[in-house]
């Protein structure tokens, strides 16, 4: 199994404080079946700035510790950047570091709201030759009240990751209930863990994977699986035919 997103690196953000934290993280996610971890750092969300040629000297040297310790898991390069205005001009200047190397670009919306912005940035990143992956949108809240919102960014050629912890319901029922509603309708293309630690905020991807089997079937399984992958490879990732949830339906509101 791949996790597309963690914050492994130790000391640099919100996740792992220090070495032995991410030691720990790295057999956690052994022990979950992970063999390849992105390490995505915070960039640009207000508090963290971790830029695209440190984050590649860190992970190289957690490698080492890992490889020490026989561990066996690989860690990859990747970061989380919050949406800005100067993201095409860090892309061309390789301060954003897309996910391993890839055409892939993690972006994150602040949590109470979508930049007005934000569809003219995600078209403009795809014209720069990258594609946009919206993280966690099942925890931003305009999204939540906005379905459709999300589906314009996904038809417009947007993809997004869904963390497994929204899906597990440790979020929430409100955000759980939302995680499947972007799951049934095809709004997401991968679900990762978000891990910041083995205890707060852990990998439950088991669990995460093991609900989407038993409601939705082997073949979403399938579909998120091959697309970490795939993405991980600098390969065209599988996107189905997305579709509009129906606010009426959303949590029972109308």
């Amino acid at each position: 199994m791949i996790d597309i997103h963690s914050h492994i690196l130790p000391g640099i953000d919100d996740g792992a404080q220090s070495e032995i934290d991410s030691l720990q993280m790295a057999r956690a996610a052994v022990n979950e079946g992970i063999t390849k971890l992105v390490a995505t750092p915070h960039h640009r969300n207000g508090k963290y700035d971790n830029e695209r040629d440190s984050i590649v000297r860190w992970v190289d040297t957690l490698n080492e510790l890992i490889l020490k310790e026989g561990i066996p898991l690989t860690v990859l390069p990747g970061q989380e950047t919050r949406i800005n205005g100067d993201m095409i001009a860090e892309l061309e200047d390789e301060v954003i570091l897309p996910i391993n190397h890839t055409k892939y670009v993690f972006v994150e919306f602040p949590s109470d709201h979508v930049p007005r912005y934000a569809s003219q940035m995600l078209f403009d990143i795809q014209v720069a030759g990258y594609i946009p992956i919206i993280v966690h949108p099942e925890r931003n809240q305009e999204l939540i009240e906005h379905p459709t919102r999300l589906y314009e960014f996904v038809k417009k050629g947007a993809l997004t990751q869904v963390t497994a912890a929204s899906v597990v319901g440790k979020f929430g029922k409100n955000i759980q209930k939302f995680s499947g509603q972007i799951i049934e309708a095809n709004l997401t293309h991968f679900i990762a863990s978000d891990a910041h630690n083995t205890s707060s905020r852990g990998f439950a991807m088991n669990e995460a994977f093991q609900l989407i089997q038993n409601d939705y079937g082997d073949d979403y399984v399938n579909i998120f699986l091959e697309n970490s992958e795939l993405l991980i490879d600098n390969q065209n990732v599988n996107r189905m035919e997305p579709s509009n949830i129906k606010r009426k339906k959303f949590l029972g509101l109308f």
